[in-house]
């Protein structure tokens, strides 16, 4: 059934609000998703402040189109809709990313820091680690070099704890 002009103008409203303030939008190819697993994706994406739509694509590159990104809109073959969030940009391309590997749906692109952007840039940025990991590899680069004076200096404390042994067998 055909949807109306009206019906259409309301969707676009609430496509353009909803996009307004997000971080990250990711297009997804949904074809031959289940409804119970798109629920389970909507819940997934829901508890860590994400969302996810489905729309006709010429509304969506409408919508799209109306806040001037840079680039080109990627190939939205296929089902298209959308995933996005106002907060965090890296967890849902990488719940994205994770649950297209355990389902039939494939990502598409997106649009990151006001750029469209490719499905591979989308998995790059789904395999950064989380934030409490990358925090732990900086405080290990960080201590790093300390640890290294650290074990110089034993090193030199030791050889000379040595020398000293030595030079006593030597005198007694």
């Amino acid at each position: 059934m055909p949807i109306t002009k009206q019906k259409k103008e309301e969707i676009l409203k609430g496509l353009q609000e909803k996009l307004k303030g997000a971080k990250i939008i990711i297009f997804v190819n949904f074809h031959g998703l289940n409804v119970s697993r798109a629920s389970e994706l909507r819940v997934i994406l829901r508890n860590i402040g994400s969302e996810y739509t489905v729309a006709k694509k010429t509304l969506i590159k409408k919508t799209l189109s109306q806040f001037g990104f840079e680039g080109e809109i990627p190939s939205l073959d296929g089902e298209a809709a959308m995933a996005f969030s106002e907060s965090d940009p890296i967890g849902p391309a990488r719940e994205l990313n994770s649950f297209a590997k355990k389902n039939n749906i494939k990502i598409l692109g997106g649009v990151f820091e006001n750029k469209f952007i490719g499905s591979e840039t989308v998995v790059m940025l789904a395999n950064i680690p989380p934030r409490e990991i990358l925090l732990g590899q900086f405080a290990n680069v960080i201590n790093s070099p300390i640890q290294g004076v650290v074990g110089v200096l034993q090193g030199i404390l030791r050889n000379f704890v040595g020398v000293l042994s030595e030079a006593q067998k030597k005198r007694s």
